[in-house]
């Protein structure tokens, strides 16, 4: 049963278990000890350090663990911006870093600081120049990721950095998606990653503080790992994370190059298989074994259930999911389709047989889901109005739509269709869906206890 969802957590690489097992022997005792078990656990520990640090592309004393790679981001942030409190509490952000970035950004807004996000175009991609926009004299911090999480697509991490360097910032880079693939580009501040990304056991952050950044670690102060994170580390787990980083990085080259041409047959095959669906992210400036795709008047944990049941582990960042009523915070700023929305991140090792399957299935499922919701294609007939609203209230994702494509047929070319929705997601969706479909989105308005969605027939 193939399982490609690798950007949430990739199976533990054969190096990692290896480790794990001989650091279980070695590496129980406490390293801050002089005697011998303390001695050997203190080797373990530092020969991780650099091993770590060589792949990260840091001196070992400016790379410590840390319980996790969210833990990291948030002393990481937390750090920086308390080391530059004199500077001023100006944060900046983009618009699609990870959840544990953008939720440390609402913490400091909310203790006073200010945050600015800068925005994304279609791809996911931010300018640099939208960066150099935001860089003020009060800005204490900048955040930028490697590669988005949700779409692959790479972030210019070197040009955004050197615009921060000039202006005397520091940029903090999440890199828990490109780690495993190579170092990250620029002249970076502060950097973090997270072991389970790449292969290693779970529980194990990175957080790497170059010299000379002004940095404060934040909570009570602790004598491990230079105070940044405290408590006694998980020491097997560390040794595990070090070993497997070396062991993907290794492989990175070759494992890259055959999955690039894995993920291009699959954006290829899927446009022209399954109608009406948008592939996103940078076609080109991508991780190499990421790809998302997102399906009309499709319900994605349907979608989802359905591709598990057939043998494929897949994830989303759908909106139409029980676990959220709002559309993904990347889709939507990206101002992509939300609906039936599938991440498809391979691991290493996947066969073109298993691409292959997966693409086969896929066309079908994705009909029995449109079956199940009543979808068709919308018979031809003659208009009835020059303008028609339809009443969408209490529906959900991705009914909206749905009822949109079925009287869009009703009105004539240069008509309108308003369709008046409660459903967050409708705001994200049907701009999409006129993008898609090649009519006009002419807006909204509030009405009632609804939003009212205006669209202009074209064709």
């Amino acid at each position: 049963m193939p399982y490609f969802d690798t950007a949430s957590a990739a199976p533990l690489h054969p190096v990692a278990r290896q480790a794990l097992h001989a650091a279980l022997d070695e590496g129980w005792a406490d390293p801050a000890r002089l005697y011998r078990e303390g001695r050997r656990a203190r080797l373990l520990l530092d020969a991780a350090r650099e091993a770590a640090a060589e792949a990260v592309g840091c001196r070992p004393d400016e790379l410590v663990f840390t319980p996790s790679g969210t833990h990291a981001v948030h002393s990481g942030v937390a750090g920086a911006l308390a080391g530059r409190r004199r500077v001023g509490g100006h944060l900046i952000v983009s618009a699609v870093e990870h959840s544990s970035v953008l939720h440390a950004a609402e913490l400091h807004a909310a203790a006073g600081g200010s945050v600015t996000e800068v925005p994304v175009g279609r791809t996911g991609a931010v300018a640099p120049e939208g960066y150099a926009a935001a860089l003020a004299s009060g800005t204490a911090l900048a955040c930028l990721q490697s590669a988005n999480h949700e779409v692959g697509t790479v972030q210019p991490v070197a040009e955004v950095a050197e615009l921060c360097g000039a202006a005397g910032v520091p940029l903090l880079v999440d890199a828990a998606q490109s780690l495993g693939w190579g170092p990250v580009e620029g002249a970076w501040s502060i950097l973090t990653g997270s072991a389970h990304k790449w292969g290693g056991p779970p529980g194990v952050g990175l957080l790497a503080v170059r010299k000379g950044v002004r940095f404060s670690p934040q909570g009570p102060a602790d004598e491990r790992e230079s105070g940044r994170s405290p408590g006694f580390g998980n020491l097997p787990a560390i040794v595990a994370a070090a070993a497997s980083l070396r062991a993907v990085r290794a492989e990175a080259e070759a494992e890259a190059a055959r999955l690039r041409v894995l993920v291009d047959r699959i954006r290829r095959r899927v446009a022209r298989l399954v109608p009406d669906v948008e592939v996103v992210g940078d076609a080109e400036r991508r991780l190499p074994h990421l790809v998302t795709f997102s399906c009309l008047y499709v319900d994605g944990e349907t979608l989802l259930h359905e591709l598990d049941r057939a043998g494929y582990s897949v994830s989303s960042g759908s909106s139409c999911t029980s676990s959220t009523l709002t559309p993904s915070h990347v889709l939507r700023a990206m101002g992509v389709l939300s609906e039936g929305n599938v991440r498809v991140s391979l691991p290493a090792g996947t066969t073109a047989q298993e691409v292959n399957g997966f693409l086969e299935l896929l066309p079908g499922v994705v009909a029995g889901v449109r079956e199940k919701l009543g979808v068709a294609e919308p018979v031809a007939a003659e208009p009835v109005a020059e303008s028609l609203e339809v009443d969408a209230l209490g529906l959900r994702c991705p009914q909206p739509v749905i009822e949109l494509a079925r009287v869009i047929t009703s009105v004539p070319v240069g008509g309108t269709v308003t369709v008046l929705s409660d459903d967050e997601v409708a705001r994200l969706d049907i701009p999409a869906w006129c993008a898609l479909r090649g009519h006009a989105y002419l807006g909204e308005s509030a009405r009632g206890q609804g939003v009212a969605y205006a669209v202009r027939r074209l064709r």
